[in-house]
């Protein structure tokens, strides 16, 4: 069986037997990329030339469309590639970056995610305090922070990958090089390893975004007595104003929500 030292390529999933169904999958693909070009192009650049959109939603937003653009770069013109040219290999080094840009990529997005949460949960929550707690500074850091955090997220991960013996062949069961599917060809049996290999690619916690933003926001409105209205980026209270009782509990539940 050959080991990590000995593999100089790795034979990727080939998703059809016959020439018609390759070229199929390589317009398909094709069609796809494009539309991702397309769509993330136009966040972009839109974001970048209206000043109107220089707010930290749309700045965050930029990002995204950026991770989202460089991710699907990274599997889909060499999925192409290898459906026109009727291949399914790829380079030891080749396979081994592609792991690590789509696992950056990934775990960056994903931390931007959280990070595009707390910015909503703060206009939401407490739209007075948004130009303190967002400014540029903070979001500047933040993204920052998200970026490096799927960098050595990834370098990491990477790294004790392919520092693995490997000696279940060289066939990947998969159309783009993955840690999940590398980890199926080493020659260990540890229990870590076998599960890890049968986990499906997402990173653990990449759900964290959307959960802590419904945390966030779950708890509002606890001891609200009037009509709370949650928007995507404000909330309104809302209530008769018949007596004076009514108008001191309405001013002491504005005061509670921006506490």
């Amino acid at each position: 069986m050959p080991n990590s030292s000995s593999i100089s390529e790795f034979l990727l999933l080939a998703l059809a037997d016959t020439r018609q169904l390759q070229l199929l999958h390589f317009w398909l693909f094709l069609g796809i990329y494009l539309a991702a070009l397309l769509g993330n192009g136009l966040i972009s650049t839109a974001v970048a030339c209206d000043q109107r959109l220089h707010t930290p939603m749309y700045f965050f937003l930029l990002n995204l469309a950026l991770l989202d653009l460089g991710c699907i770069s990274t599997t889909l013109p060499k999925a192409m590639a290898n459906a026109l040219w009727d291949t399914r290999a790829i380079s030891y080094a080749g396979c081994a970056a592609q792991v690590f840009f789509f696992l950056f990529l990934f775990s960056a997005e994903y931390s931007l995610l959280t990070v595009m949460a707390y910015d909503r949960f703060v206009a939401i929550c407490k739209p007075l305090h948004y130009g303190t707690l967002l400014g540029s500074r903070a979001c500047a850091t933040m993204a920052a922070a998200a970026w490096g955090t799927g960098f050595f997220f990834s370098l990491l991960h990477t790294a004790n990958t392919f520092s693995i013996p490997l000696c279940q062949g060289n066939a990947v069961d998969q159309f783009f090089c993955e840690i999940p599917q590398i980890l199926k060809l080493s020659c260990s049996q540890s229990d870590y390893l076998r599960l890890e290999a049968n986990h499906k690619g997402c990173p653990r916690g990449s759900s964290l975004g959307p959960e802590l933003f419904n945390v966030f926001i779950s708890g509002m409105d606890d001891e609200i007595e009037c009509t709370l209205s949650k928007y995507a980026d404000d909330n309104k209270l809302s209530g008769a104003v018949l007596t004076t009782e009514l108008r001191d509990a309405i001013q002491r539940e504005l005061d509670r929500l921006e506490k």
